[in-house]
């Protein structure tokens, strides 16, 4: 008898939609999972107060994953543990799929500005994870303390409104535990600073914080805050704009912080070893040259795929040479999914490039609530189904496994479990390394 099984390298929203898709066709695969669980940035990019979305979307993760026809193989890294020439060379899958997602955080444009990691610069994924475990009694990774001036988040996308959040609750946070106060996070983003503070009996003024700086490229107006049609009319323009005013001014009235655009990244001001001020450019009718201070600088202008050894890249991206499918150029059997084949782009632009798309990656679209963030995890979803279907077609044309490798394959996977102690359990395997949660910490659900 002979079979169809493929590999699934990242078990998050395209991974375990691809796993699901294919197990409805009686497909089996294996899912290779670089962490212990495979929720990617539901986990660590979402900010952990979206909590009931995240706990709603890893829950679909969930019911795809545990599923007979997928065998699910956590803590186990293409390009540590394993390389694509092995896979391509040792194991007997019908296709590989590439769902990684990007987690490597695009480096700023300043020739050395890198050396200053920890030393007066963070990157956004680092900072974000800290700030969703920084509440766990197990956490063992860096924390951070946030400055009270002088900090400084670039971007314009989601993750630097998210950042420029992080930043000012953890700000008061810091502060309100001077005056005695063990603040709930929480309910410090759901209320709002300001409210939070006046039912504390405090004004803002008085904990002596200066307000993050959240510095953009673009004016307010042409911030990615709005999904515009192809080919707007000049009235959609203007309400877009002003839409994007009204909602970052609604952001203001909430967190402190300061808006300051149309500035370009130039350089940086190096002191003792430490980065103490970047230069910009600032575009106007004139352009000038701009210094500001600064005692922190996180960078939150997006992420980009990680270079693996055997997968070839076309700048930031993977070289995709069948964009239907996503088939990389030059490895047979091999097909990516997601930000690992678009790059970075907005809703629109993806939605024109749907056959190119299963996953977005919610850190390059601007938005505040969870129905937003909802509304993208469900277009994420129906995007993967079509690629899949592409997929699916594709398959009719790769090898078919006998038993005898469909016994190899599922021989090695289990070897490769045991070697991280996962006994195929999968629902007890979450439970036990779920992180403990803030709203549960709290008594809260």
């Amino acid at each position: 008898m002979s079979h169809k099984i493929v590999a699934i390298i990242g078990g998050a929203v395209a991974g375990s939609e691809a796993a699901g898709r294919l197990a409805e066709k009686g497909i089996h695969s294996v899912v290779f999972e670089q962490n212990s669980l495979p929720y990617g940035k539901l986990e660590f990019g979402l900010p952990k107060w979206h909590a009931r979305l995240r706990d709603r979307q890893e829950e679909l993760v969930d019911k795809k994953l545990d599923n007979p026809y997928v065998q699910f193989v956590p803590n186990t890294r293409l390009g540590r543990d394993f390389q694509i020439t092995e896979l391509l060379k040792d194991w007997p899958f019908s296709a590989i799929l590439l769902a990684l997602g990007a987690w490597r955080d695009r480096p700023l444009p300043v020739e050395g500005i890198n050396d200053y990691i920890d030393k007066g610069l963070l990157y956004m994924t680092e900072v974000t994870n800290w700030f969703n475990q920084c509440h766990d009694p197990n956490y063992s990774g860096p924390n951070y303390i946030m400055p009270y001036k002088n900090v400084l988040v670039i971007g314009g996308g989601l993750a630097s409104i998210d950042m420029i959040k992080i930043v000012a609750l953890r700000q008061v946070v810091q502060r309100l535990y001077d005056f005695g106060i063990d603040a709930d996070v929480l309910q410090l983003e759901r209320k709002g600073i300001f409210q939070a503070l006046k039912e504390f009996g405090l004004t803002f003024e008085r904990l002596n914080i200066e307000p993050p700086k959240l510095i953009v490229r673009r004016s307010v107006e042409e911030l990615p805050l709005t999904v515009l049609p192809e080919n707007p009319t000049q009235e959609q323009l203007e309400k877009a704009a002003e839409t994007r005013r009204k909602l970052i001014e609604k952001l203001k009235e909430k967190f402190p912080f300061e808006l300051v655009e149309r500035h370009h990244l130039k350089d940086m001001i190096v002191k003792d070893g430490q980065l103490r001020g970047l230069i910009f450019v600032e575009k106007g009718k004139q352009e000038k040259i701009v210094s500001i201070e600064t005692e922190l600088v996180i960078s939150a202008i997006g992420s980009i795929p990680e270079p693996l050894p055997g997968i070839p890249m076309k700048g930031e991206i993977y070289d995709v040479e069948d964009p239907q499918t996503g088939k990389i150029r030059g490895l047979e059997r091999v097909f990516a999914l997601g930000n690992a084949v678009t790059g970075k782009g907005n809703i629109r632009q993806s939605m024109l490039h749907s056959k190119q798309v299963t996953e977005f990656i919610v850190d390059e679209y601007l938005s505040v609530d969870s129905d937003d963030y909802a509304r993208l995890f469900e277009e994420r979803s129906k995007l993967a189904d079509r690629r899949v279907d592409a997929l699916l077609q594709k398959l009719e044309d790769q090898p078919q496994v006998t038993d005898r490798q469909l016994r190899q394959i599922k021989d090695e996977v289990k070897r490769l479990q045991e070697k991280v102690g996962y006994d195929g359990h999968y629902r007890q395997w979450i439970k036990r390394h779920l992180p403990a949660r803030l709203e549960h910490l709290k008594g809260k659900e």
